[in-house]
């Protein structure tokens, strides 16, 4: 009995959506673009997560010198750096090498540095903390150390960014908590409008089974099928559109903050299935919304 009457739901919904072909494809449209501005939100904050444990994995220190530093001041602050263990220098750059790497970096712009009499960048030497000292206070006590040396200009630490990005982070979860709210809502009425099309121009229909005895939830089941179906395709849609704006967006693209490298991932399969899965409650939730109030009110 109950393999029947999921039968008859299926074929009935299915039926439906064919009969009502123009209704349907609005309301996934509609859906679909409303998916879209939420999953470009997430895909962002996918992103900025992926950003932050890469920066974490590892942590550096960048000791920039006044001047071309000569053997001996380079020797100097090796022997400062055998006193903090868990440091370790990764490369020396000289202010000739780091012109070099500025200009590769800027491709076809590299002209534009042909107009300097001299070479403004500094010197500087880069170091690697080992994932057993990234948590304790070495890296600021090493930072306040190497500052006082009159050789040195400045000292960048990593972890002061990571830092600051944190705390903007924190602000743009609050801010996708509410947006994502507001746009859970907007298309819930999304659909239930949609719905409400298609039950009204089905009033008879509904009429005559609720005369002929059927029962509220034998009324209900195509039409929350129905809704399903379309929360799922407009779900679908809207992360396919998504994808293909990924594809062209990062296809040559060099997104650097500063001079690092940043790479544009997109959403893992967990969370593609988990928004399909949102994607039909929202359109479940959406039906039995609208079917409950077109009953009551019959």
């Amino acid at each position: 009995m109950r393999i029947t009457f999921f039968r008859y739901v299926i074929r009935k919904a299915l039926e439906n959506i064919l009969e009502n072909r123009l209704v349907h494809l609005i309301g996934i449209g509609t859906m679909a673009i409303a998916f879209l501005i939420f999953y470009a939100f997430i895909l962002i904050f996918v992103n900025l997560n992926y950003w932050m444990e890469e920066q974490g994995k590892s942590l550096t220190m960048s000791i920039y010198f006044k001047v071309e530093p000569d053997p001996d001041m380079i020797e100097d602050v090796k022997k400062e750096l055998s006193h903090f263990p868990g440091t370790t220098i990764k490369r020396f750059i000289s202010k000739d090498d780091a012109l070099k790497r500025l200009k590769s970096q800027l491709g076809d712009k590299a002209e534009l540095l042909d107009v300097l009499k001299e070479n403004p960048l500094p010197a500087s030497l880069e170091i690697v903390f080992s994932g057993d000292k990234k948590e304790d206070f070495l890296p600021y006590k090493l930072k306040a150390r190497l500052e006082s040396f009159d050789m040195v200009d400045e000292v960048q630490y990593s972890q002061d960014w990571i830092k600051k990005v944190q705390i903007i982070m924190r602000g743009i979860k609050i801010v996708g908590l509410i947006f994502g709210g507001l746009l859970f809502f907007a298309a819930l009425f999304i659909i239930t409008n949609t719905i409400k099309l298609t039950v009204y121009s089905r009033k008879k229909e509904i009429e005559i089974l609720k005369l002929v005895g059927a029962t509220n939830g034998f009324v209900k089941a195509p039409f929350l099928i129905e809704g399903s179906i379309q929360g799922f395709f407009g779900g679908a849609t809207a992360l396919i559109v998504l994808f293909l704006v990924y594809i062209l967006a990062t296809t040559g693209a060099d997104l650097r903050v500063g001079f690092a490298s940043l790479d544009i991932i997109f959403i893992s399969p967990q969370y593609i299935i988990s928004l399909l899965l949102l994607s039909i409650v929202i359109g479940f939730i959406g039906s039995a919304v609208t079917l409950g109030r077109f009953l009551v009110y019959e």
